[in-house]
């Protein structure tokens, strides 16, 4: 029996008569951008998340950096600031703050949990440093308590990067739970195909309860406009399709349930995964995790990958490089962060999705505990 690393077109078709009926409305309609599937969707998503504003946008990239540019508008943010990053994150959270003219500043990662290790964030603080950027790395939520704690000690913003963590719940400092996305002074979504909410195509968003925040990303996101033809502002084209924002809609509806079944898969594999070769991930708190990835650790990582490939079980490598080894940042080349570096050369993701059957988490379970 063959396991995919993840069946998109299984995921999909759930959804399909509705695929279908929405983009007939859509066709119809004849107003693709910015109409009223984009405005549904926002509400939607801003309700979802426990927030005032969702502004739809064209990828989590993108989401990330208009945060950072309405703070520059706004004047709280100014070219050459720094913003404190996980080193251990896609590329993508750090080519925003770059692209934003701001100085990204890597902080070592936490072994255990792949996010920041707070007892480093001192360490990388400099009368430069203005926000900082906790990144929910592979669907778990950062420590926020510790992270708005040092960010209100230090006077620092705060921007999630909520790209992997839809749903994500964490309970702030004991007390009721609150969803990834209003947990800090902004965030930033993507709906790249593969997420726990994904478009069938890209998409991404804002969310924020800052309702100046919210007002300057919606002209930045349409040229700087807000009003058709009227500039304000020197902005961007990052607009969220209208059929994207439709699709999603759709999806957001099955979102928990989704995430639901992958908690109950990842209960599992924490459960039954007995291999002393392969280091599982920490077990979370309740509902802080969602698990778009199921990431382990092995020291023979290739020869790993390759004994799970023969016997039919997908995997991918989330990341195989760190960004500060990245040809891309050739000035970070010569850093060393040990923890981030051997996270980066031992991660290996095993399938994951809501719609893996039992026999294929069983199928999953017993390949790696044979290894």
């Amino acid at each position: 029996m063959k396991t995919a690393f993840l069946n998109l077109q299984k995921i999909n078709a759930r959804f399909e008569s509705q695929f279908q009926k929405v983009f007939k409305d859509f066709l119809d309609s004849g107003y693709y951008i910015l109409g009223n599937q984009v405005k549904e969707f926002e509400k939607a998503f801003a309700d979802y998340c426990g927030t005032k504003h969702c502004i739809g946008v064209a990828n989590g990239l993108e989401a990330l950096r208009l945060i950072l540019e309405s703070y520059k508008v706004l004047g709280k943010l100014k070219d050459g600031d720094e913003v404190i990053v996980a080193a251990n994150t896609y590329i993508a959270t750090i080519l925003a703050i770059k692209q934003a003219g701001l100085t990204p500043v890597l902080a070592e990662a936490e072994a255990e949990t792949y996010g920041f290790d707070i007892t480093k964030l001192k360490q990388v603080l400099t009368p430069k440093t203005k926000a900082i950027m906790p990144v929910h790395l592979y669907g778990q939520i950062t420590n926020m308590d510790h992270v708005n704690a040092f960010a209100q000690e230090n006077n620092l913003l705060v921007i999630e990067d909520a790209a992997q963590a839809h749903g994500a719940r964490f309970k702030v400092q004991n007390s009721r739970l609150k969803n990834a996305g209003n947990l800090g002074d902004a965030a930033g979504f993507s709906f790249y195909p593969t997420k726990n909410l994904g478009a069938l195509g890209d998409g991404g968003a804002v969310t924020t309860n800052d309702d100046e925040v919210a007002d300057v990303v919606k002209m930045l996101r349409n040229y700087g406009a807000k009003t058709k033809y009227v500039n304000d502002l020197p902005g961007f084209n990052s607009r969220l399709d209208e059929l994207q924002a439709a699709l999603l809609s759709i999806k957001l509806e099955q979102l928990d349930a989704d995430n639901k079944r992958r908690r109950e898969i990842a209960t599992t594999y924490l459960t039954q995964l007995s291999n002393p070769k392969v280091i599982l991930p920490v077990a979370p708190e309740v509902d802080a995790h969602v698990f778009h990835l199921f990431v382990v650790r092995t020291d023979n990582r290739d020869e790993f990958q390759k004994y799970l490939t023969e016997n039919d079980i997908g995997t991918l490598i989330h990341y195989p490089i760190p960004p500060h080894r990245q040809k891309a940042f050739s000035e970070w080349n010569q850093l060393t962060f040990p923890v981030t570096e051997k996270i980066h050369n031992t991660v290996i993701s095993l399938p994951m999705s809501p719609v893996m059957t039992t026999d294929e988490v069983e199928r999953v379970i017993e390949v790696v505990n044979r290894y």
